[in-house]
This record gives structure tokens, C-alpha cells and sequence, in this order.
């Protein structure tokens, strides 16, 4: 089997879009809002990955139960490990900036329902494993359907779950659906996860080239801040994590990739991207670290330039990425010496 390195290639782009979400400020300045849009795409390319890898693993295997479980184990035990970091970095927050100490852990405390730590992964100040958990759900729910047989069906269905989960965020405006959040396995990931899932089954894309899907995936995008700039500027909306467009860029995004396996392949990026994950999960940490360099230094989160915010999102994945490297360095020496 071919390995397609376009996956890691974009992955590179995903995960860098996401630290611009989560550096860059959310005001309402157009250009910053139409950056936030545009990265919108990473978190749904994520999920398809996911759930195209995981097809080419189990399809026609007889041991698809074997591979199945040991894949979840692993996906919990970056969750696990991450919690118990996030959380262990909490306290120690709390210890060091506020002045009652029991009525904030307590309060602390309070959050971590069983709903929110296994479910929305929410709880702690790593609110960005939500992705985790609910890439658990969803390969969960996906592989009872893919041994039933129903994989299409549960496509449809979880297509209609994405479209009501549009009313949890921007189409709110219109009618509100009555959940705390839908930035949850129900409404985004199981859906996208078991698109790509299908779509290592499917092989019509082939009729069209490379190109074909990258105009096609131009031509969304635009939708999307289109549909973004028309619910949030014009109508006052909610701010949108997602968006009706997003499926269309999204699968185009990813047939795309499938249609030029070789691109990025040897490239830096490529390597970098292969290792989305690890920056994905610790990067919300060294985001707080160079806010405290930031202020520190005099350099308000409220008067940062773009030049600032440039700076901020590149410290913050470089660190990232050096740091998961280094962690996986230690791992690999601590395994070679036990």
C-alpha cells in the first residue's frame, strides 16, 4: 500500500491553523476574523484522516477487532496522560495566583463531572482535548457499524447530527438547539471521521484530477467566509467554530490529497505534520507560558500588533513541536533502558 504523504503535508497546515485559532485574538476586526474562518478547516481534516486511516486498517482484516482495541487503548492514553498533565498544571496554578486556595479548588473541582472529563473532555485549562475523546467516540460508534455492516447508514445519520449541530453554533440565530455545546463527538467528529472512513471505500474521486478538487476546495472556502462574514456580520450570529460549507471544503480538501499522494514527500513539513497529534495536545500549554513571557516583559495581550500575534503563534508551535520531540526522545530512552 502506497503511502500518502499529502495527509502529513496538510496536517502540517491543520495544526498550524489551529495554534492561529487559539493565539490569534477573537475580535471583530474583519481580517482577523477572516483568518480565524479560514482556519477552520483543520480540526474536520483531522477527524477525515482519522477515520481514512483507520479504514485501511480494518477493512478485510481479520484481526480488525485486535488492531481496533489496541487503537483506542493508545488514543486514551494520550488523553489519560494529557489530563493528568493539564490538570496537575492547573493546581499548581492555583497554588501560585490565587489567594483562596480551597475555594478555588473546590470550585475547581467542580468541573470535573464525569460528563465533561469523558465525553467533552472539558474540565481543565487543556480544553483542546476535546478532539481526543471525541476521536474515541467516534472510531467507537464507527467500528459497531462497520461490524453491523451499516457504515452508510451511519453516515446519514451522523450527517444529520453535524447539520443540527450547525444550530449550536452560528445557525443558532435561527433556532437555538437546547445543549450546552455541540463541539462535541456527536456533532462534528463522528460525522467527519466516518466520511473519511468512507471514502477509502469509495473510488469514483478518481474520474476527476488533482486540480479539479483544489478549485473546488478554493471555491468552498470563499463559501465558507462568505457564510461566516453573512451570519456573524450580518446577522449577529454566534461565534462559529464550523460551518454548512465546511463538509464541502473539507471532502474536497481531503480528495485532494488522495489525488496527489507524493505531494510533500521529504519535505520538513511533512515530518512535522506526521507529528499534528503531540503538538496538538501540548501546544495550549506553552500557549500560557508565552503570555506569561509576554506580560512579563511589559507586551499586553490587548495592544498586540499583528507582527505580535505572528510572533506569538510561531514561539508557540516551535516550542510545541520541540518539546513533543524531546518527549519522545526521553520515551524512546527510557524504553531502551528498561
Amino acid at each position: 500500500m502506497q503511502r500518502n504523504y499529502a495527509i502529513d503535508f496538510i496536517k502540517f497546515f491543520a495544526i498550524l491553523s489551529v495554534v492561529i485559532i487559539h493565539t490569534f485574538p477573537g475580535n471583530d476586526q474583519l481580517g482577523y476574523f477572516v483568518l480565524d474562518n479560514l482556519s477552520r478547516f483543520a480540526v474536520p481534516f483531522f477527524f477525515v484522516a482519522s477515520g481514512y486511516l483507520f479504514s485501511l486498517k480494518v477493512e478485510n482484516n481479520p484481526e480488525s477487532f485486535s488492531y481496533f482495541k489496541k487503537y483506542v487503548t493508545k488514543i486514551l492514553k494520550i488523553y489519560v496522560s494529557w489530563l493528568i498533565f493539564y490538570a496537575g498544571y492547573d493546581v499548581i496554578r492555583i497554588f501560585l495566583t490565587h489567594g483562596d486556595v480551597n475555594a478555588e479548588l473546590a470550585k475547581y473541582k467542580g468541573n470535573l463531572t464525569v460528563l465533561n472529563l469523558l465525553y467533552f473532555g472539558q474540565g481543565t485549562s487543556g480544553y483542546q482535548l476535546w478532539f481526543v475523546i471525541s476521536l474515541v467516540w467516534s472510531i467507537m460508534i464507527l467500528y459497531l457499524f462497520y461490524r453491523l455492516k451499516r457504515v452508510r447508514l451511519l453516515l446519514v445519520i451522523a450527517f444529520c447530527f453535524n447539520l443540527l449541530g450547525l444550530f449550536g453554533q452560528s445557525y443558532s440565530v435561527f433556532d437555538e438547539l437546547p445543549v450546552s455545546t455541540t463541539r462535541a463527538a456527536l456533532y462534528i467528529s463522528l460525522f467527519y471521521t466516518v466520511l473519511g472512513f468512507w471514502l477509502a471505500s469509495v473510488h469514483t474521486w478518481r474520474k476527476y484530477d488533482a486540480r479539479t478538487y483544489f478549485y473546488l476546495f478554493c471555491f468552498f472556502t470563499i463559501s465558507q467566509v462568505l457564510e461566516g462574514i453573512w451570519l456573524q456580520k450580518g446577522l449577529e450570529s454566534e461565534h462559529g467554530e464550523y460551518f454548512f460549507s465546511t463538509i464541502f471544503l473539507t471532502l474536497f480538501l481531503f480528495l485532494y490529497t488522495l489525488s496527489k499522494p507524493n505531494l510533500g514527500k521529504d519535505l520538513l513539513i511533512t515530518k512535522i505534520g506526521g507529528n499534528s497529534l503531540g503538538i496538538y495536545a501540548i501546544h495550549i500549554f506553552f500557549i500560557d507560558m508565552v503570555d506569561i513571557l509576554f506580560e512579563s516583559i511589559g507586551l499586553d495581550k490587548s495592544t498586540q500588533s499583528l507582527l505580535l500575534n505572528l510572533l506569538d503563534a510561531s514561539l508557540v508551535f516551535v516550542l510545541s513541536y520541540t518539546m513533543y520531540n524531546l518527549l519522545q526522545s526521553a520515551k524512546l530512552v527510557f524504553k531502551t533502558r528498561a
